[in-house]
C-alpha cells in the first residue's frame, strides 16, 4: 500500500510529517514524502521515500505587511502547483495532504480517483470558539469569528486561483474555482487530522464532522542521536540556559537581534543558547553559545525557557518538554499560537517583533524564569500531550480508509 504525503512551507511545516511517515511506514506502508529539496536530508533521514515539489519558502520572513504577504502567497502556490501532478506517482493508493497542499490535491483526487485524508496543522475551519489563525489572536465574539473565519477562507481560494487553473487544465479538467472545490470538499465532509494537541486549541463543538484533532506529529530522530560535545559541555557548566531563535523568521535581521539577545541575558542575569536559524543570530562568550538545528526533544527538556517566534512546532516542542516560553511573533499564525501559550500560563505575554527590545526581553526573562506559575503550567500542558498519540491515531484513520 502506497502513501504520499505532500507538505510545503518552512521547516516547521514539513518537519513533523516525517515523524508521521515513520509511525505509517512502521505499520507496513510504503510512505514517500513529497516537499521542497531543501528538506529531502530530512525526510531520508527518516527512511522514507523523498520527492521534490517545485515550492520552496527558504530565506525567512521579516515583518512584511498583509498584502506583500498574500503576493508572495499566490506566487508560492502557482510554483507549487506547477511541479505538483509530477510528484504524485502512479500507483500511489492514498494521498495525505496538509493544508497548503488539500486545494491542489483535491483536483488530483478527481482525475485520478485517488482517495485523500487531509493532515493539517493549523485549525483552518471556522469557528465561533477562536478567531482565524491568520488574523490574530483576538476573539471577537462568536458570530464575527466565524464570519472572519470565512472571509479568512475565501482569501485564501484567491491565493489558489492561478496554480488551480493551470493544474485542471494540465490534468484535462474542467474549470472549477478553488472556492467551489472547497466547499464540494466540506460539503462531503471530507476527513481532516489535526496534528496539534488539544491542550492548545479543544476541538470546537461547531466544526462540521470529519475534523478531527489528535495531537501531535513530532519530527523523527533517531533513537541513537545524541547532542553535539560542545553543546552538552555548554549545559553542563551552569545553571539551564535559555534559548533564543526564531526558525526560518527574521531574515536579515541578526545582527539585530543578536544585540537584544545577549542584552537581555545579561540583564536578566542568565545564559543563553542561540539558535542561528533563517535570522543567522550569533554571539560568542562565556555565558552565550551559538548553536544550528537541533532536535527539540533532545534540547529543550535541558532549558530553563525557550524564547521563540510562536511557530506550531515549536510551541508544542516546548510544552511537550515542560518549559516556559517567551513568544515573540513574527507573522501568519504565530500570533495566534503565543496568545495560546499565555492563556494557558505557560508562557508570558507575547512580545511583538516590531516591539521587541532587550529591556522588554529582560523583563519578560526575569518574569518567567523566577515566577514557578509559568514551569507548573508547562509541567501540567506537557503531562496532557504526552497523554496523547497523534501519530497513532492518524495510522488508526489510514488504517480505516485502506481497508475500505
Amino acid at each position: 500500500m502506497r502513501i504520499l504525503i505532500a507538505a510545503a512551507g518552512s521547516r516547521g511545516d514539513v518537519a513533523p510529517y516525517t515523524g508521521l511517515g515513520a509511525e505509517l511506514q512502521q505499520a507496513g506502508y510504503d510512505v514517500t514524502v513529497a516537499t521542497s529539496e531543501t528538506f529531502a536530508p530530512l525526510v531520508r533521514d527518516a527512511g522514507l521515500v523523498f520527492r521534490s515539489l517545485s515550492a520552496d519558502t527558504q530565506g525567512g520572513v521579516a515583518g512584511t505587511g498583509r498584502r506583500e504577504l498574500m503576493r508572495a502567497a499566490a506566487a508560492f502556490t502557482t510554483r507549487l502547483g506547477e511541479g505538483f501532478a509530477d510528484a504524485v506517482e502512479v500507483g500511489t493508493d492514498l494521498l495525505l495532504l496538509s493544508a497548503t497542499t488539500a486545494p491542489l490535491g483535491w483536483h488530483l483526487t478527481e482525475a485520478t480517483g485517488t482517495p485523500s485524508l487531509g493532515v493539517y496543522l493549523q485549525p483552518t475551519q471556522p469557528t465561533g470558539d477562536f478567531p482565524p489563525v491568520v488574523t490574530g489572536s483576538r476573539s471577537l465574539g462568536r458570530l464575527a469569528n466565524r464570519a472572519t473565519g470565512r472571509f479568512a477562507l475565501r482569501m485564501a481560494d484567491r491565493v489558489y486561483d492561478q496554480a488551480v487553473t493551470r493544474l485542471r487544465d494540465r490534468l484535462g479538467l474542467s474549470p472549477v474555482s478553488p472556492s467551489a472545490m472547497r466547499r464540494r470538499a466540506e460539503q462531503a465532509n471530507w476527513p481532516v487530522l489535526h496534528g496539534f494537541s488539544t491542550a492548545l486549541v479543544p476541538r470546537p463543538s461547531d466544526w462540521r464532522p470529519g475534523l478531527d484533532i489528535v495531537g501531535n506529529w513530532w519530527p523523527h530522530h533517531n533513537a541513537t542521536e545524541q547532542l553535539p560535545p560542545v553543546l552538552e559541555d555548554f549545559l553542563d557548566a551552569g545553571p539551564r540556559p535559555v534559548l533564543i531563535g526564531f526558525g526560518s523568521m527574521a531574515s536579515g535581521d541578526g545582527e539585530r537581534l543578536s544585540e537584544i539577545a545577549v542584552g537581555a541575558l545579561r540583564r536578566a542575569g542568565l545564559r543563553g543558547i542561540l539558535q542561528a536559524g533563517s535570522a543567522q543570530l550569533a554571539a560568542d562568550g562565556d555565558d552565550v553559545l551559538t548553536i544550528g538545528d537541533m532536535p527539540h526533544a533532545l534540547l529543550f527538556p535541558r532549558l530553563a525557557a525557550v524564547v521563540h517566534h510562536g511557530g506550531a512546532g515549536t510551541a508544542a516542542a516546548a510544552l511537550r518538554a515542560g518549559v516556559p516560553a517567551i513568544v515573540v511573533p513574527v507573522t501568519a499564525d504565530q500570533p495566534f499560537w503565543a496568545r495560546r501559550l499565555a492563556d494557558l500560563g505557560a508562557a508570558t505575554e507575547p512580545i511583538p517583533f516590531r516591539s521587541l527590545t532587550a529591556e522588554r526581553l529582560a523583563d519578560a526573562l526575569a518574569r518567567v524564569v523566577k515566577q514557578q506559575a509559568y514551569s507548573r503550567a508547562a509541567a501540567k500542558a506537557a503531562q496532557h500531550l504526552a497523554a496523547e498519540d497523534g501519530a497513532g491515531q492518524a495510522l488508526k484513520t489510514v488504517q480505516r480508509l485502506t481497508d475500505r
